[in-house]
């Protein structure tokens, strides 16, 4: 069964008859976890079973942000992950010698097959994960998010995470494209800028992407970002066909799940107000739209968006089901 494009959250640790109402929406595909629905290991593990039986006859997407760091939603009774810029800066410390690029691939399979095997035993299908951005020493909400600030390292170990979560049937999604290590500012709270051209970015962010694409095909979906590349076009990465159709998808050949990161984020809103964004970014070249926090929008999406509306050429995230 093709599984709708809108990834929503759920206020809590059980379902509400609110929950169940917006979860079997035919708009509504998956759902996103975060610490706010977690307690234990065996909680959410219920909580996502309880998902499936209220949703019968269609298995959402269950995704969760569980990169390592700052950003790991389940913790008790999960492994304490590293960042993943941890795993980079051994390079940097000890350079590029043969044992110790060997330690971090290592190290860097391990932490994709520690966060697979954990998630696919409570029944999560996909983590967000890995994080492409280049550590340019300047994005606060990146940070050590990001594996290295040498583009080459981040497409190796990226690779190596990639392989990890293959180990237990979990997909990847790659972000946030073309990449957020530039800008500043935290789109999630504001309009966040990067000023370069795109020559520059080509050469440097989006080289994972080209080596993991186009090189080695091993990209499940990719995220993209709610940076304005001012030089490149208007609006934010996520809601341009510049870098979703013209880049992406022609350049790069891309055939794979486009995620919009979060439509709740301060960044991409603009005052004509939710049902434009949707529109705006199905036009782009968007596939699935993620929208948390925002009850009161999600309602207005499936009381006044049609799913008619939605392009046909839209791909479905139920490729992304763990072990498909």
């Amino acid at each position: 069964m093709k599984l709708g494009p809108l990834i929503v959250d759920i206020p809590g640790y059980k379902l509400t008859t609110d929950d169940k109402e917006v979860l079997n929406h035919p708009l509504v595909g998956g759902v996103i976890l975060f610490s706010k629905n977690f307690v234990s290991k065996d909680q959410v593990a219920w909580l996502i079973k309880d998902i499936h039986n209220a949703t019968q006859g269609k298995e959402l997407l269950i995704t969760v942000d569980q990169e390592g760091g700052r950003v790991q939603r389940f913790r008790e009774g999960f492994t304490s992950l590293e960042a993943p810029g941890l795993i980079g800066n051994i390079i940097r410390e000890h350079g590029f010698e043969k044992t110790t690029l060997l330690e971090v691939t290592k190290k860097a399979y391990s932490q994709g097959a520690v966060i697979a095997k954990e998630l696919a035993a409570v029944g999560v299908d996909l983590s967000f994960i890995p994080c492409l951005d280049v550590d340019w020493g300047k994005s606060e909400v990146i940070g050590n998010r990001a594996i290295s600030s040498d583009p080459k390292l981040v497409a190796l170990l990226s690779l190596s995470i990639i392989n990890g979560l293959k180990s237990s049937g979990l997909k990847n999604c790659v972000k946030h494209f073309p990449g957020h290590g530039w800008a500043k500012e935290d789109s999630h709270d504001f309009c966040a800028m990067d000023n370069r051209d795109f020559q520059e970015i080509y050469k440097n962010d989006i080289f994972p992407y080209e080596y993991l694409i186009c090189e080695l095909n091993v990209v499940s979906s990719v995220m993209a970002s709610h940076v304005i590349y001012e030089k490149c076009d208007d609006k934010p990465a996520s809601l341009s066909k510049f870098w979703l159709t013209d880049i992406l998808r022609s350049k790069l050949n891309f055939g794979g799940v486009v995620f919009c990161d979060d439509l709740s984020m301060q960044g991409v809103k603009i005052k004509s107000g939710i049902l434009d964004l949707v529109d705006v970014a199905f036009v782009s070249g968007c596939d699935s739209l993620i929208v948390c926090n925002d009850r009161e929008g999600v309602f207005k999406i499936l009381n006044s968006y049609p799913v008619s509306s939605v392009p046909v050429r839209v791909r479905s995230i139920s490729t992304l089901k763990r072990g498909l």
